[in-house]
């Protein structure tokens, strides 16, 4: 059998990081108020690097969370494609398009909707240039509130796909035009989705108090009548499940409770499934995967994974491949905290089956692989192919 060797990632790159600044590990890691063991074990890679905890080692270390992450991945996509990309949104008021074909229009932004919510990044990201652009020039053509609605969504896929793939200045940029076309349309539905990717950069960049004050400004600014519809019941607790996520990781449990409880009575005016609006998912389903993800970053993982062993076998309609990817990434996080690494392995394999393309380039999902097989040392079969998979060793 062979021999696995741990991929440099997050672990190694705070380490090349560390002694290009000649500091020790306990230097490090007084700056970072975080134990020398744990940083040890990071470096290693016998142990996985919760987000919160690679935000304060770039903060000690005065470098962008991507920096440690290895983003943007060599791997993700072609450079002129990401480089139409970036044209295509920095020209929001003279888009390059001959042909704005506004009779297709909400079709081509719901077939990229689709995409997105499929993580089919690489069909999705060389249609989005030209689509932004037809959508760009329609708003401004019509001045009608639903143009702008419509180039809200394919902002959104723009950042999704800009933010996985790894190009948080392009994902930035993304989240700034989002928000003018908001403001353009007048919508609080509109608003409330710009605001929820606003707050996915600050939770992107570690600054986690930043995304709570961006999700704070927009859910006190909703009028009353912004969750009348499904729509604005979705975006609004979507904004909630977003401060969820953003409060847990900065170790806020009160907050994190209130935008959780928060979530689950306007989850409770959808019945029974799931809805997607806006590329938003909100539903009962999506709260329970939010509850299990702040176990996680509160280091409860026995409770995450009790919240897994609840969901086996459970259907959760109206759940996207992106979000059931994401069950299957936390559900790893937690057996692996919990110290069980075949089951860690198993959710990745699930994961990698309902999202490959996410499953691939998760920051979450590479950080779990690259410990176990640290913590393997001599590689399981099916560990030694998922890790060649992500590209994260030579098998």
């Amino acid at each position: 059998m062979q021999v696995a060797t741990a991929p440099t990632a997050v672990g190694g790159n705070i380490a090349v990081q560390r002694k290009a600044r000649e500091l020790s590990q306990q230097a490090l890691a007084n700056r970072a108020k975080i134990s020398k063991s744990l940083l040890a074990k990071i470096e290693i890679g016998d142990r996985a690097c919760r987000p919160a905890v690679a935000a304060s080692i770039a903060a000690a270390l005065g470098v962008p969370l991507t920096v440690l992450y290895g983003q943007p991945y060599a791997e993700s996509a072609d450079p002129q494609l990401i480089d139409a990309l970036r044209s295509a949104v920095r020209r929001h008021r003279h888009p390059a398009v001959t042909e704005v074909r506004a009779d297709r229009l909400t079709a081509d932004i719901e077939a990229a909707s689709r995409m997105r919510a499929s993580t089919d990044y690489a069909r999705l990201l060389p249609v989005l240039p030209g689509l932004i652009a037809r959508a760009v020039a329609h708003a401004h053509d019509t001045q009608d509130p639903a143009a702008w609605e419509l180039l809200v969504d394919a902002y959104s896929c723009a950042f999704t796909v800009a933010h996985r793939l790894g190009y948080p200045d392009l994902a930035d940029l993304v989240a700034a035009r989002q928000e003018w076309a908001a403001h353009q349309s007048w919508t609080p539905v509109a608003q409330l989705a710009a605001a929820w990717t606003e707050a996915g950069c600050y939770q992107s960049a570690g600054d986690y108090l930043e995304g709570l004050a961006v999700t704070d400004r927009a859910l006190t600014a909703m009028s009353a009548t912004a969750t009348d519809s499904v729509a604005g019941v979705v975006a609004a607790g979507s904004l909630h499940l977003r401060a969820v996520t953003l409060a847990s990781r900065a170790r806020d449990e009160a907050t994190t409770r209130y935008h959780l409880e928060k979530a689950e009575r306007l989850a409770g005016r959808l019945r029974d499934a799931d809805v997607y609006r806006h590329n938003l998912t909100f539903g009962p389903g999506n709260v329970v995967l939010h509850e299990l993800a702040t176990h996680i970053e509160l280091e409860r993982p026995r409770r995450a994974v009790a919240i897994v062993g609840d969901l086996v076998g459970v259907s959760l309609p109206g759940l996207a491949p992106t979000r059931i990817g994401h069950l299957h990434i936390d559900a790893a996080r937690a057996h692996l905290a919990a110290g069980d690494r075949d089951e860690a392995l198993q959710s990745l394999l699930r994961a990698r089956e309902a999202a490959p393309q996410m499953a691939r380039i998760h920051p979450m999902a590479r950080e779990v692989l690259r410990v176990l097989v640290s913590l393997h040392r001599r590689s399981k079969p099916e560990l030694a192919i998922l890790a060649k998979w992500a590209g994260l060793h030579e098998a």
